[in-house]
């Protein structure tokens, strides 16, 4: 097959070379090499790696996981072929997650339209489910190792049965957290009070999925957060070394 140059792998791909340059600095796709001229050259490797970061990216992960991901595959594990099946799977189930969303908004045209009556938990089908799979697909083993099934299977079973109304105080909670935790990092010190109204909020928030809450499951949450890179990614991006703030704050908290 030869090689492509920038432009025409981009073309193919259906992305721009202002992508590829990106993902070449970033160290997710390198060139194969360059040419005399000193134009990136991709080579069959290199285009079969940018399929499956697209299929990553469609699926939702962050250019910062799907590195980690790729990076973490060394020549002797790489199975193009078990790849591409997780990459099916993963889309099948993205595929019935919108079929159930689609069924939510034509039925609510309908509602709206006087046709049909529909309750407000039905308005909400389908967004639960969205959240569960996102959460195992992202951080699915770590949690289960560490809390086991039958805590993570009784947080999504509490998630499933949600209210409209406690989905909205979650994200609420979440909101007021995330204020909070900027100003109180600002301050700097994890035992002031606005630090300490983080620290419940906080709990307040976990409290909403947890079926049974507990100052070790809370400090340990916490703990993961700065441990895993994704949960500290995830916080920092209120502001850097919120994570391990937080983490400071909680144990604080629990004392």
């Amino acid at each position: 097959m030869g090689h492509y140059t920038i432009n025409k792998l981009a073309k193919m791909a259906g992305i721009s070379t202002r992508a590829l340059r990106y993902y070449d600095q970033f160290g997710l796709l390198m060139p194969a090499r360059s040419s005399e001229n000193g134009y990136r050259l991709y080579g069959q490797n290199e285009v079969d790696r940018l399929q499956h970061i697209l299929f990553y990216r469609e699926l939702g992960m962050s250019l910062e996981d799907i590195k980690i991901t790729l990076d973490a595959i060394s020549d002797s594990t790489w199975n193009p072929l078990e790849m591409l099946k997780d990459h099916l799977t993963a889309l099948q189930a993205k595929r019935q997650q919108l079929d159930i969303l689609i069924a939510n908004v034509e039925k609510s045209i309908l509602a709206a339209k006087g046709d049909i009556d529909m309750e407000d938990k039905e308005k909400f089908e389908g967004f639960a489910e969205k959240m569960i799979k996102e959460n195992e697909s992202k951080y699915g083993n770590e949690v289960r190792e560490k809390y086991g099934d039958a805590a993570v299977d009784a947080s999504n079973e509490k998630l499933r049965g949600m209210s409209p109304e406690k989905f909205a105080k979650a994200q609420k909670l979440e909101k007021e957290l995330f204020e909070t935790l900027a100003a109180a990092l600002v301050q700097g010190d994890p035992a002031s009070e606005l630090a300490q109204k983080a620290a419940r909020l906080h709990k307040d928030w976990l409290c909403v999925y947890w079926p049974i809450y507990s100052k070790e499951a809370h400090v340990g949450v916490v703990q993961m957060y700065v441990d895993d890179e994704r949960f500290t990614a995830y916080y920092d991006k209120i502001a850097t070394g919120c994570a391990v703030f937080l983490r400071d704050t909680v144990i604080q908290y629990c004392s």
